[in-house]
């Protein structure tokens, strides 16, 4: 399993939110400056966290994004999940999609790696990123 682009900006951008989530609402402009990102890549990213719920948005001048629960409350595996779709480290343990699945002398360890990387992910928030 490999993180992509999508992964880690979503994971940074929820990190920055969270470190700013007293000061109201944050721009993309400012998000993308301050972490030397491109804007229209962010906005495909915020896009699907908005969608997700993970995230509200103000219009307007003063507007932006903000965090819509405590930064405790937001899993790492939660925003990777809508960034990424599977986190799975194979296609055979994603959905139990391969017929040889029962047979496959090494579809238990990828089970218990899928597991482990899950657990992990779900056992982190961004409260501890920060």
């Amino acid at each position: 399993m490999m993180i992509s682009t999508k992964g880690r900006y979503a994971l940074m951008i929820m990190t920055y939110l969270a470190e700013h989530q007293n000061e109201g609402s944050v721009s993309l402009k400012d998000i993308a400056e301050d972490n030397n990102m491109g804007i229209k890549y962010l906005e495909i990213i915020v896009a699907s966290l908005n969608k997700a719920g993970l995230l509200e948005s103000t219009r307007g001048k003063n507007g932006g994004y903000r965090l819509n629960k405590a930064p405790e409350e937001y899993t790492l595996s939660t925003i990777l999940h809508v960034a990424e779709g599977s986190l799975a480290p194979v296609a055979c343990v994603e959905s139990d999609c391969c017929e040889n699945s029962p047979n496959c002398k090494t579809y238990t360890m990828w089970k218990e790696l899928d597991d482990l990387i899950e657990d992990y992910l779900s056992s982190k928030t961004l409260a501890d990123l920060l």
